[in-house]
């Protein structure tokens, strides 16, 4: 029975050894002063980011934690995972460039549209403002002074019309930039599907 116990004990033994050991891991850094240092206490928070060695008991190296990457690369590497997020939703809104036209085409249709409606409305509010006009400058003529109503109904002819000309110039830029838009999204589509035309 003592033997027994004894053999039990040497394979636990055998078996917490290399947790044990395992747990004796150095770390290797740089300072400030470019000493390379080796601890067993970790690496400092400010030399974290300037990356670090994890070495065995045996001082074979296990792990190599790569230095922190610059406001440079990181701005590099955050466009890329952009750049893939826009690509991967491109390939899923659009099998082919003809649909990427297909969609262009109706939605510079639908601008032209909002265009065309707000162009022809400035075009009523014109003439309703020519009509208030003809009649102050007839009671005028006629020596009577300009009703107030009048003169409150030209001016807000003329704030209609700014109005108007506002949306049709932002219809306009737009569509300048649907158009841009559609057109990148059609030569990327090319470039991921590997057409040259």
């Amino acid at each position: 029975m003592h033997k027994s116990a004894l053999t039990r004990c040497s394979l636990l033994l055998g078996l917490l050894l290399p947790v044990v050991a395992g747990a004796t891991e150095l770390y290797r850094y740089v300072d400030d002063r470019g000493t390379t240092v080796l601890s067993r206490q970790g690496v400092p928070p400010e030399h974290i980011g300037k990356g670090y060695d994890v070495l065995n008991d045996q001082g074979r190296v296990i792990k190599v934690i790569p230095p922190a990457p610059s406001a440079e690369e990181m701005k590099h590497i955050l466009a890329e995972k952009a750049r893939a997020s826009s690509d991967a939703q491109l390939l899923r809104l659009y099998s082919t460039p003809e649909d990427i036209q297909r969609a262009r085409e109706r939605k510079l249709a639908e601008l032209d549209g909002l265009i065309g409606v707000a162009r022809s409305n400035l075009q009523s509010v014109r003439t309703q403002q020519a009509n208030l006009q003809s009649q102050a400058a007839n009671h005028e003529r006629a020596g009577r002074a300009v009703p107030e109503n009048l003169l409150v109904q030209i001016d807000n002819q003329k704030i209609e019309q700014e109005r108007l000309k506002g949306d049709v110039l932002r219809y306009q830029v737009v569509r300048q930039e649907a158009d841009k838009s559609f057109n990148a999204d059609r030569d990327r589509l090319k470039q991921l599907l590997g057409r040259s035309q």
